[in-house]
């Protein structure tokens, strides 16, 4: 990534922060290595942008009929997001951090279902808070700014030329060749 495309870092922690989702949606557009990159960012705008709008909301009331449909929107699109994703190339499903955010987005998914269902269709009011949903949300997110990360990373590898470095090829002949023979003997 380019490094006026990051997130502003806490001047005492140096780790990359954020006011609000807003910034993270401005974000998510800075950082685009090609097309499909950009299209999960874009998407990952949208997801960000009716998350922020389900944390203000819940910071002034829990009302059922408020949230709820706003919780069925969000599911729409995460459902959507989530068809996006699977959809992308094999580059991008080789990449550890891949599964790793369709399981995000899955349990965010099931957790909406479950915040919905709570309390039962009587009740009044939701029985989440502001905290719990914007926890939940920024990990989802986080996982998938992780995965447009290595992904742009693996791009640049790509476009230079550029292997990545493994352990076996910095090894000198002779323990190439016992390391092949150890493995060997393993398969007898």
């Amino acid at each position: 990534m380019s490094p006026d495309s990051r997130l502003p870092s806490h001047p005492s922690t140096e780790r990359p922060s954020s006011g609000n989702f807003g910034q993270l949606s401005n974000f998510l557009r800075g950082s685009i290595a090609d097309e499909d990159s950009r299209r999960v960012s874009e998407s990952m705008s949208d997801l960000a942008t009716h998350v922020e709008a389900i944390i203000l909301s819940l910071r002034h009331n829990k009302v059922r009929t408020t949230i709820a449909p706003m919780l069925v929107d969000l599911l729409t699109v995460l459902r959507g997001h989530r068809h996006m994703v699977v959809g992308l190339g094999l580059p991008w499903r080789g990449l550890y951090e891949y599964a790793s955010y369709l399981q995000a987005l899955n349990h965010l998914r099931v957790l909406i279902g479950q915040w919905l269902l709570e309390g039962g269709p009587r009740s009044t009011e939701l029985l989440l808070n502001a905290e719990d949903f914007e926890l939940v949300a920024w990990r989802t997110l986080a996982d998938g700014m992780l995965l447009i990360d290595v992904y742009e990373q693996w791009v640049q590898r790509e476009q230079h030329g550029q292997q990545p470095e493994s352990g076996l090829a910095a090894l000198s002949e002779p323990q190439v060749e016992r390391a092949i023979q150890w493995w060997k003997k393993l398969r007898l």
